[in-house]
């Protein structure tokens, strides 16, 4: 008989924007209505534009959340990892979910169903009064992001798109700072807006340079932060040619 996934401290909860401000006594009710679930690699947890019915906290692992436009082409939207909360302003929009959510890693992940949400927020309206402020925040996200597609260069949004990860997920290795889950050209490449081709002619060039290690094997390695972010400051390091 398979064995039920123990359930984390409700503190957990209480560093996440969502439930921000609650007492500890709201947090264990958070808790206690939603449900811990195994995620394996390659899971699909949830379709683009599916209505809008779960929220998630992964707790371990890694997720993709990757969008399908009308023509067919997939973009890297995010990498979520542990403690990030990921589906849940999707029940407050009619298009449902803006993208797939596949598992990169095995985990673990908190589940609530959108009808109990909106029962936690009716008891607790400090969590409908943070849904809102997420959903700013998310805008202004999302304005960044289009501003840095139309106005940088592809070197800079690739730099910072792996500062970005570095920052969300790396982890000190024997040579430097490993991004620590798998990731390939092709999700560069969806996430800053340019093709492979450019991705992997850049990354072999700075891996000339000493800057980064295995760009070409789903696993990248900084070897040298403060060269990768000399190239997206004023005065930083010429681009490639033809960048």
């Amino acid at each position: 008989m398979p064995q039920t996934p123990s359930r984390p401290d409700p503190d957990i909860l209480g560093r996440l924007a969502l439930f921000a401000g609650l007492g500890a006594g709201a947090l264990r009710d958070v808790m206690a209505a939603g449900r811990v679930r195994t995620l394996a690699r390659g899971d699909r947890i949830f379709v683009q534009g599916d209505p809008g019915t779960t929220c998630h906290v992964l707790l371990s692992g890694r997720v993709k959340i990757q969008q399908t436009g009308p023509d067919g082409r997939q973009s890297v939207i995010a990498f979520i990892g542990p403690e990030g909360m990921y589906g849940t302003l999707a029940m407050f929009l009619k298009s449902g979910y803006p993208g797939d959510a596949v598992a990169v890693l095995d985990g673990r992940e908190l589940v609530w169903s959108a009808e109990t949400m909106r029962g936690l927020m009716l008891r607790h309206p400090a969590i409908a009064l943070n849904a809102l402020a997420m959903l700013g925040s998310r805008l202004q996200e999302l304005q960044s992001r289009l501003a840095e597609l139309s106005t940088q260069r592809v070197e800079d949004r690739l730099a910072r798109t792996i500062l970005r990860l570095v920052e969300q997920a790396g982890s000190p290795s024997d040579s430097g700072v490993a991004v620590g889950f798998p990731l390939s050209r092709q999700d560069l490449a969806e996430m800053t807006g340019t093709t492979v081709f450019t991705v992997s002619r850049l990354l072999s060039t700075w891996e000339e340079q000493g800057i980064i290690e295995g760009g070409h094997r789903q696993k990248l390695v900084v070897l040298d932060l403060p060269g990768l972010r000399a190239l997206v400051e004023p005065g930083g390091r010429p681009p490639p040619e033809g960048a």
